[in-house]
């Protein structure tokens, strides 16, 4: 285990505990010697862990302490890459951007070793089938899910009927060949789900639907049987 994987594993611990714990039972749920474990401490604390207590009284985390990249276990960087890569390679060419200079951030703020294993991962995202062409902006749909605004759309079905509608737009599901937002229907009233090559005209509104976007996403889980993911 790397220092900077067993300091995370430290953290961890410490935050499943309410109340001051000894060194002793940190040092052994953690593997190190008592000696290693005041030595981690005293980094954590030095790097902003409000960290308090002292040997023989006990130690507690104080909430709020957020994690720098560096941080970082070998399987959340890989994870990481192998997202940022399968994001890169997507139709929505903002997200795709974002998705690179996101892992440049984080390589950036990343100790030397951990960026030379980031450089040399071995996890690729192999070829696909061509995607089907967005005649839409994702970006815009991005958008109204976070506001948790109306959409206007013209839909065309299958059969090439064109309809228009006005959605609450909840969801954007990210496939190999095609996207497809999941929202409320007025029209319909119930949940659909709208590819979005099928799109042939958007307009983002600024009228605010009347559900939480998580309340909306809940219920068409439940009603579907999908799992939330971990």
């Amino acid at each position: 285990m790397s220092r900077a994987e067993r300091l995370l594993d430290l953290i961890q611990t410490m935050r499943r505990y309410r109340r001051p714990v000894s060194g002793k039972v940190l040092a052994d749920e953690t593997g190190v010697s008592i000696r290693t474990l005041y030595r981690d401490i005293a980094t954590l604390q030095a790097q902003g862990a409000h960290i308090e207590g002292e040997p023989g009284l006990g130690y507690m985390l104080r909430p709020g302490f957020m994690l720098p990249p560096l941080m970082f276990s070998e399987d959340e960087i890989e994870a990481l890459v192998l997202g940022s890569r399968w994001v890169a390679k997507q139709p929505d060419s903002r997200l795709a951007i974002a998705a690179r200079d996101a892992l440049a951030k984080i390589i950036a703020v990343l100790p030397a070793d951990s960026r030379d294993d980031v450089d040399a991962s071995a996890l690729l995202v192999g070829p696909h089938a061509p995607p089907s062409p967005d005649t839409i902006d994702l970006g815009t749909v991005r958008k109204a899910i976070r506001s948790e605004r109306k959409l206007d759309i013209v839909y065309r079905d299958a059969n090439g009927s064109e309809s228009r509608r006005l959605i609450w737009p909840f969801a954007l599901g990210y496939f190999d060949r095609v996207r497809v937002i999941v929202a409320w229907c007025e029209l319909r009233q119930d949940n659909r789900h709208f590819r979005a090559d099928r799109i042939t005209a958007l307009h983002a509104t600024e009228i605010r639907y009347p559900h939480r976007r998580q309340v909306l996403l809940k219920q068409w889980r439940e009603r579907e049987g999908i799992k939330p993911a971990d």
